[in-house]
């Protein structure tokens, strides 16, 4: 979840860095740090809280040097502090890390018997002294090795060397890191979307590996040392520089995409003239595919959750769906027909990738929906369907939760109909509907008066409820998620018929809850759960569509209506009013909307 970045040029480094550690706040805000090498001489400034701290800190001294590695922290082994920020350093020797050491306990305890003198409560301070150890008696790549191997867990490091200061070294276990390369410098970063801003030209470490960066040239290794030559990647630079224009807040500026966000993805993937779904080089015939898995973690497991409605609904497949923290410590029965599918808006999802690892030692069928396509996961999977979405910085993912859902429901209409479990003229039409679906999400995008009003209400609650049926089930969990990431209020989402069943017990007189009922085949039973709230004193916000004209009931607190579509579709539609609810009441709240507290945007670590 940290993020690292490393330069070495032939000009003064620390502005570059710092513009970078901007870039990365999203995954990390804890605190942050830069160390340079200037004079012979290991120069550290770290500080608690957000980069602009770091900035105005190191605006006080001249913190100079053209070698140098930064470092944001979302803290994992020892409270946020300044001691605890990265770069962690010896007199020799400075590192930045993203992942977890496991045996960080037992490495401490030997190296103190062998006198070294630890400063902070990191798992990160033992690598720096275990390097220190084995460089008083072995040359670098013999240092970097022993030490990788004593290490278990997961790691992203960037190292330099006092008395080799024209190096960065960085290695790569389980946690992400990518190589840039520049005019008279080169980058190291814990993704490429630090890097961009410098270069579009990519490298990616696959585990085990390591590299010795100089300005000039970039050395790469394998896991026993042995020389390797990597592939350059060119990135495309349409994404270059993203940044919040107009918008006080990225999510604001992501949530107001969403309209574009569906348009690209549709032109990508769906063929308007002959009216077809293409899924280019779809690496397995119908024969071969008897069921499907969908695994993913948090908003991902989410459209996860829907398309195991949309699945069940439009073929005859049998559909599964987890979660994949759960997954990979299962006993797990892989079947060779069964397609797995990993959803990561960032591919670099710690818990989802060692679940495509678990899956490709299987040798099972392997897909990935992603939003980066250059990421870990999309690079091991067999088959990769990118969403289009192009970069999401807010922390809590909005169009990027719209696009997995629109792929994962393109993916599964195309199976449909190859399939045969469904008809041709029903195909058809579904596809003619997908064309109209970005005018209907700009429309509900563009009512948001009423939501700003309703906001107050739940800004002062102390806990609210989502539910919803079919296909609104998941949408009721992500919109419960939304309200707890933004505006730290208690919220759960449940299955509208499960109230009875337990949750009524929390209905409290005047408690917001939220109950999302468009006019569909679960719309009746929904409303009678409903009632069943209502009567209870809760303050029930509805949430359905424009040709409901019936007063379903007098006690309705507020209704909100979204566009008419088809079944399937209605999951976009009544996703962007809950974004917004969530969006309005953090800001009715004060908090930080696009990085709120102990989050991080992309979650390398288990």
């Amino acid at each position: 979840m940290c993020g690292i970045i490393g330069i070495t040029s032939n000009k003064p480094v620390s502005s570059s860095i710092l513009h970078s550690l901007k870039k990365l706040e999203y995954r990390g805000y804890d605190s942050a740090g830069i160390a340079t090498i200037d004079n012979g001489n290991i120069n550290e400034v770290k500080s608690l809280g957000r980069v602009e701290v770091l900035e105005k800190n190191i605006s006080q001294i001249n913190l100079e040097g053209y070698i140098g590695i930064g470092h944001v922290r979302w803290a994992t082994h020892g409270m946020p502090s300044t001691i605890n920020a990265h770069p962690h350093s010896t007199e020799n020797i400075s590192v930045v890390h993203n992942g977890i050491i496991e045996n960080s306990i037992n490495l401490k305890n030997l190296l103190i018997k062998k006198g070294h003198k630890f400063k902070s409560e990191t798992d990160t301070e033992v690598i720096v002294h275990l390097l220190s150890e084995y460089m008083k008696s072995n040359e670098l790549n013999e240092t970097i090795i022993k030490t990788l191997n004593d290490l278990e867990g997961s790691f992203a490091l960037g190292i330099i060397f006092k008395d080799i200061p024209n190096i960065i070294v960085g290695a790569r276990r389980g946690s992400p890191l990518a190589v840039g390369y520049g005019p008279n410098e080169n980058y190291l970063g814990s993704d490429s979307y630090a890097l961009k801003s410098m270069t579009n030209k990519i490298t990616y470490l696959n585990d085990g590996e390591f590299c010795v960066i100089k300005k000039e040239e970039i050395d790469f290794f394998d896991h026993l040392g042995k020389k390797i030559n990597k592939k350059v990647l060119q990135l495309s630079s349409n994404e270059l520089n993203y940044e919040k224009g107009e918008y006080k807040h990225y999510m604001a500026k992501e949530i107001d995409e969403q309209p574009s966000t569906i348009k690209n993805c549709i032109n990508e993937y769906v063929d308007k003239i002959n009216n077809e779904i293409n899924l280019l080089n779809f690496p397995w015939n119908k024969e071969q595919i008897k069921s499907v898995k969908l695994i993913g973690c948090g908003t991902a497991f989410h459209s996860c959750l829907m398309g195991k409605y949309w699945f069940e609904e439009l073929t005859n497949l049998d559909v599964d769906v987890d979660i994949a923290s759960e997954f990979r410590y299962r006993k797990n029965k892989f079947k060779e027909d069964c397609l797995y599918i990993f959803v990561s808006q960032s591919g670099e999802t710690a818990d989802t990738y060692a679940a495509l690892n678990l899956c490709k030692k299987n040798k099972v069928k392997t897909c990935s929906i992603i939003n980066v396509v250059e990421s870990s996961i999309a690079r091991d999977s067999d088959f990769v369907l990118p969403i289009h979405c192009g970069p999401e910085i807010g922390v809590a993912s909005t169009k990027a939760f719209l696009g997995q859902m629109l792929v994962i429901y393109l993916l599964c209409l195309k199976i449909s109909i190859l399939m045969k479990d469904i008809k041709r003229e029903d195909y058809d039409k579904k596809i003619r509907n997908l064309g109209l679906l970005s005018d209907l999400v700009k429309k509900t995008i563009l009512d948001e008066n009423q939501i700003q009003s309703i906001s107050n209400t739940f800004a002062e609650a102390k806990g609210s409820m989502f539910l919803g049926r079919g296909f609104s089930y998941p949408i009721a969990l992500e919109g419960a998620l939304k309200l707890k990431e933004l505006a730290y209020i208690h919220a759960e989402g449940y299955p509208a018929g499960e109230m009875k069943h337990g949750p009524l017990a929390l209905i409290e007189d005047g408690m917001p809850v939220v109950v999302i009922a468009p006019k569909d085949d679960y719309y009746k039973k929904t409303i009678s759960n409903m009632q069943e709230v209502i009567a209870r004193g809760a303050k029930v916000l509805l949430l359905t569509n424009k040709d409901v004209n019936q007063i379903v009931s007098e006690n309705i607190w507020q209704i909100i209506k979204i566009e008419t579509t088809n079944d399937d579709l209605y999951p976009f539609l009544t996703t962007i009013p809950l974004q917004k609810l969530a969006y309005f009441t953090a800001l009715k709240k004060g908090h930080d909307i696009d990085k709120p507290r102990n989050l991080a945007k992309s979650v390398t670590v288990e």
